[in-house]
């Protein structure tokens, strides 16, 4: 078991290099200083983690015990804004590794909701705020619609892969073995879901959402 938990701890912080990556990335396209860009590093990188911890009572929350979370997103964010050229040109591999750190933080998300006696429901949830909470704070903070609300399948691969956690659970897998399953399917439902542009429905409306707007008022 201790050994499971220290690869997963590695995975963790895998998953944070990763989704610090993308906030700093998206800080440097959006043309913000050096703090802003670490700011951002930070929050996608740590801020699923935390706000899921918080709504379990897994305080104080794992980035502020641990200093190795932060100390990877400052240092990622640094990184990214001193090789800019490099990291942003390169966005189709930004997405296929915010793909993985997608998975990786489903899986955890799902694992400490269940060592903490969260209910079903809530282990999938916790999965998902572990995931994409980070990016929604840094998309509010960038002035933009949140991407889980308009991408292609995020947040849906992620609820996805917490459920198939959940499944896992009733089986006699391993805590490795059920954390690789379930951010392995998320993974793939990610990469399927860019490469064939797949998305959630949209309604139709016959007029422009402004103007439905502008007739209420």
């Amino acid at each position: 078991m201790e050994l499971e938990l220290g690869i997963i701890h590695i995975f963790d912080l895998f998953g944070t290099f990763i989704f610090a990556v993308t906030g700093a990335v998206k800080g440097v396209r959006c043309k913000l200083d050096i703090l802003g860009v670490v700011v951002f590093a930070c929050t996608v990188g740590c801020g699923g983690g935390m706000f899921r911890d918080m709504l379990i009572g897994a305080t104080p929350v794992a980035a502020l015990t641990n200093s190795a979370y932060i100390l990877t997103c400052v240092g990622t964010g640094l990184a990214v804004f001193f090789l800019a050229p490099k990291f942003v040109g390169k966005w189709r591999v930004i997405l296929f590794a915010d793909s993985l750190g997608l998975g990786v933080f489903t899986a955890l998300g799902v694992a400490k909701g269940a060592m903490y006696g969260i209910g079903p429901v809530g282990q999938v949830l916790c999965g998902v705020f572990s995931a994409v909470g980070g990016g929604v704070v840094r998309d509010i903070m960038s002035r933009s619609v949140p991407t889980v609300l308009t991408s292609d399948f995020y947040a849906t691969a992620s609820l996805i892969g917490g459920i198939v956690y959940l499944l896992l659970e009733m089986t006699g897998l391993g805590m490795f073995a059920k954390f690789l399953m379930a951010s392995s399917t998320v993974f793939i439902i990610r990469l399927i879901a860019i490469k064939y542009h797949f998305h959630l429905p949209v309604a139709d409306t016959a007029l422009p959402v402004d103007d439905y707007l502008t007739m209420q008022h």
